[in-house]
């Protein structure tokens, strides 16, 4: 009896999977927020968040129907990495100096590509894989998906914030900091949880490039050393 092989699944079928649907409408989210983002402050923001909430909805997606795909992965992390290199883009025009949201943003985007990067070099099937890292911080974050959406949260919220509160083009980011946080409002509150979790993001930031360049250098000498 011939055995009957399981069809593959088309090209077409992957890019029609629920979660990848989800990403596209994320990407059209943030098109339409940032094309409104001087002009309405908080339509913009709803819609930037909104995307956000769907970066959790399309991982959920995914698991339930089974339809995890390499695309969606790379669908998912490119749009958030796109979204707040946007957003740190805006806020380097809205405050001074610049160069804090954009250095942000250089440390953004090069530990993410080192850390995917890595990940294929090493053979892992996802760049969230840190069980061999011997940093507990980089293995807490990757390893506790509460603690992960905490921080991750707690950055995208406080980079809302602080384009929300700016009442100008050249505000000092200093000076808004320390006014706001003395302000004993909900958003003196809000500004302060969520400043602790971004500041725990960066440093894994941080963290996360350097562990992916080692990976990346050790794979330079252990292929050197091959006969």
């Amino acid at each position: 009896m011939a055995n009957k092989s399981k069809p593959k699944p088309r090209k077409l079928s992957v890019y029609l999977y629920i979660p990848n649907i989800v990403g596209y409408i994320r990407v059209l989210l943030n098109c339409i927020g940032f094309a409104l983002c001087f002009s309405n402050k908080r339509l913009f923001s709803l819609l930037y968040l909104l995307s956000f909430v769907c970066d959790a909805v399309d991982g959920w997606c995914a698991r339930k129907f089974n339809q995890v795909s390499t695309f969606g992965a790379v669908l998912d992390m490119v749009t958030d990495r796109i979204s707040t290199a946007c957003l740190l883009v805006i806020l380097s025009q809205v405050y001074w100096p610049s160069l804090v949201f954009l250095s942000l943003l250089a440390l953004d985007i090069a530990s993410h590509w080192l850390q995917m990067y890595s990940t294929f070099l090493a053979g892992k099937a996802s760049h969230k894989d840190v069980k061999d890292s011997s940093n507990w911080l980089f293995k807490a974050y990757y390893g506790n998906r509460m603690f992960m959406a905490y921080c991750c949260v707690a950055c995208e919220v406080l980079y809302i914030i602080l384009f929300l509160i700016a009442e100008n083009q050249t505000e000092d980011l200093i000076d808004v900091l320390t006014i706001s946080m003395k302000a004993g409002s909900p958003v003196s509150f809000l500004l302060a949880v969520s400043l602790f979790g971004w500041a725990i993001k960066q440093t894994v930031n941080v963290i996360q490039m350097k562990t992916a360049a080692d990976v990346c250098v050790l794979y330079d000498i252990e292929k050197k050393q091959k006969p």
